[in-house]
């Protein structure tokens, strides 16, 4: 799509549903009104938008913040634990969703209700914790001027790492998996991710990928739990997490997680859990709601 005008007017063409305000939740960070997205050479504008589509109003936010606010709502139907952890009450929450990108944002209880903040943390420094990992980095210093934790903790992210360990000779790449690589590199995380997922036959390299991932993960997971001091919880969002919860659940991302030296017993006690549904929507609804209340429109259904 050349923009998101063009992607919601043909949305529109396909519902006879009244629309008269609209809350998106995008990829990138919302100052004043506006945001380029990050990934995307969209420039979004809410008066621009809100002319394009005929509408009495347009809201942006952050994706990441837009998920956050989705937290608060959730139940344990949505969220699958992998800590249960010592939640403090009023204490702050925390979300690392790696996808597309690596957002993150967090939560802040302000005596009456919890409040969504968005981030740019996943455009922080890459730290590595291992010599594996330092590796890493040395190889994507080739590559790119900036090496941030979302090169290596998103979609593309796990490509990267499949590409280090593959040309460091890690493991051999089957010829299966280098043929739909090649024939459709786009799909490389989605395939990575299956034949790593793959029982009882899992691919040696896109397993090891798999692994380093979510240590890479755990660790970062920690590092904002510790910058938001998230004593109330830790969720992980996006798209890849839910598909890897065998990975997830098998100690490695607890033990990078709580690394942490002399906080590691505090980081131990923040409860995590994984979220199993698109959180981005839900919380995008859920500002457009509050919103259109705060403006005396009441909903009829």
């Amino acid at each position: 799509y050349a923009s998101l005008g063009v992607m919601v007017r043909e949305f529109l063409t396909g519902t006879d549903l009244s629309i008269e305000r609209a809350t998106f939740a995008v990829a990138g960070p919302v100052i004043g009104g506006s945001s380029k997205v990050t990934n995307l050479p969209w420039l979004l504008v809410e008066p621009d938008l809100t002319a394009e589509l005929q509408l009495r109003s347009v809201h942006l936010l952050n994706d990441l913040e837009a998920i956050a606010g989705a937290m608060v709502v959730l139940g344990s139907p949505d969220l699958h634990p992998l800590n249960a952890g010592e939640p403090v009450t009023g204490g702050a929450l925390a979300v690392v969703a790696p996808g597309t990108g690596l957002g993150e944002a967090f939560l802040i209880w302000d005596g009456t209700r919890y409040r969504a903040y968005p981030s740019e943390g996943g455009h922080a420094d890459f730290a590595p914790t291992t010599e594996l990992q330092a590796g890493l980095l040395v190889y994507l210093m080739q590559r790119f001027k900036h090496v941030s934790v979302e090169r290596v903790c998103s979609g593309p992210g796990l490509f990267n790492i499949y590409e280090y360990l593959r040309a460091s000779g890690h493991a051999p790449e089957s010829a299966e998996l280098a043929r739909g690589l090649a024939a459709t590199p786009e799909d490389g995380p989605r395939l990575i991710g299956e034949a790593a997922m793959r029982r009882p036959d899992p691919d040696p390299l896109s397993g090891a990928a798999i692994e380093l991932f979510v240590s890479i993960l755990g660790a970062e997971a920690g590092n904002l739990a510790l910058k938001v001091l998230s004593t109330g919880g830790l969720y992980l969002a996006g798209g890849i997490p839910q598909r890897i919860l065998p990975a997830l659940g098998d100690g490695r991302f607890m033990g990078a997680f709580v690394a942490k030296g002399r906080l590691g017993e505090m980081l131990a006690r923040v409860p995590v859990q994984v979220v199993t549904l698109r959180a981005a929507l839900l919380g995008a609804a859920l500002s457009g709601l509050e919103i259109a209340a705060s403006s005396g429109v009441t909903r009829s259904r």
